[in-house]
């Protein structure tokens, strides 16, 4: 692949614009089907500290599936961006948590505690059929990723219209363990996204 980076930065602004246009109704529909997959997919969610964002630019919204985790006894977290070159911060949240503008103008946890992750809910720019991730470029992701010595469950959420052939994997790529779409729950097996029933621990 010549000039890599300009290929990336090309899929982006289409597959965000692509995101962007989506009828309100349609990103409705396809958003549930999301929530209920990740509400049959999730393993023993109350043992869980999980890891959710706040959605920007017409990504699929976590929240609805917010409310569920916490009946299920889960602590929930958001990211928050400490530095340009620094991996994220995950800060304890649910709907009561006082919250303060962040980097982009994204809200993150006012001062609540930071914590270690088990599982992670990872917006998606874009993705290909071996499970890796476009994201938007910066690299918190991987970076954040890359300080575990033991990695937590990467459940990498988009729409299908944001699903590629390839991304061109660099070797800091992390690929997601699992893809979930308004499509279903798909596994990455043998560096291929296969069709799964239920998101469960891959570290074995």
């Amino acid at each position: 692949m010549d000039n890599l980076p300009e290929w990336k930065k090309q899929q982006r602004k289409q597959l965000i614009a692509a995101r962007e246009a989506i009828p309100a109704e349609i990103h409705q529909q396809w958003s549930q089907a999301i929530t209920g997959f990740l509400k049959q997919g999730l393993p023993q969610p109350q043992k869980m500290i999980i890891g959710i964002y706040w959605p920007f630019r017409g990504e699929y919204d976590p929240r609805p599936i917010t409310q569920y985790c916490l009946q299920q006894g889960a602590i929930l977290a958001l990211p928050e961006i400490t530095g340009k070159n620094e991996p994220l911060c995950f800060r304890e949240w649910s709907p009561n948590t006082p919250m303060k503008n962040g980097a982009y103008g994204i809200p993150v946890p006012l001062e609540t505690p930071i914590v270690r992750l088990d599982a992670l809910i990872i917006p998606m720019v874009g993705f290909d059929q071996h499970g890796y991730r476009l994201g938007y470029g910066s690299g918190y992701f991987d970076r954040t990723l890359a300080t575990y010595e033991r990695q937590p469950l990467t459940i990498g959420v988009a729409f299908e219209l944001q699903r590629l052939d390839s991304i061109y994997p660099q070797a800091h790529d992390i690929s997601m363990h699992y893809v979930v779409t308004e499509a279903g729950i798909f596994r990455t097996k043998d560096h291929q996204l296969m069709p799964a029933s239920i998101l469960q621990d891959t570290s074995e």
